[in-house]
């Protein structure tokens, strides 16, 4: 999956730009959605995703205007659980890397789950 930085991207808190660079929150968002294609592919019209963990080691920033590729592989499928890997580059260079978890569940699962909290 590709995702091109915007101006919105940039790591910013309460209107302050604190870098003009894509945010590790941009990065996450973008993970999210490029590990859940799997979640997409695998579940049943009765089912969705969940997210269960995610973890990113962001080490290089990638600038207004730069095309991210994200590269997204399935490490393990156990039990309706997915962890992927993740690597997003720019031009080559490796900017983030890290793991994302995710469970697919039933729809009626989830409604309790957000609805009765333990």
């Amino acid at each position: 999956m590709t995702y091109r930085v915007l101006q919105s991207d940039v790591a910013a808190f309460q209107g302050d730009i604190v870098h003009p660079v894509c945010s590790t929150f941009t990065l996450a968002r973008e993970t999210e959605w490029a590990t859940r294609q799997f979640v997409l592919e695998m579940r049943e019209a009765h089912e969705e995703g969940i997210g269960t963990h995610l973890v990113i080691d962001h080490k290089s920033p990638a600038f207004i205007g730069d095309e991210i590729l994200f590269i997204s592989t399935i490490e393990t499928l156990k039990n309706y659980e997915i962890i992927c890997a993740f690597e997003a580059s720019v031009n080559g260079r490796i900017i983030a890397t890290g793991k994302t978890g995710q469970k697919i569940l039933s729809r009626e699962k989830i409604a309790n789950i957000f609805t009765q909290p333990s």
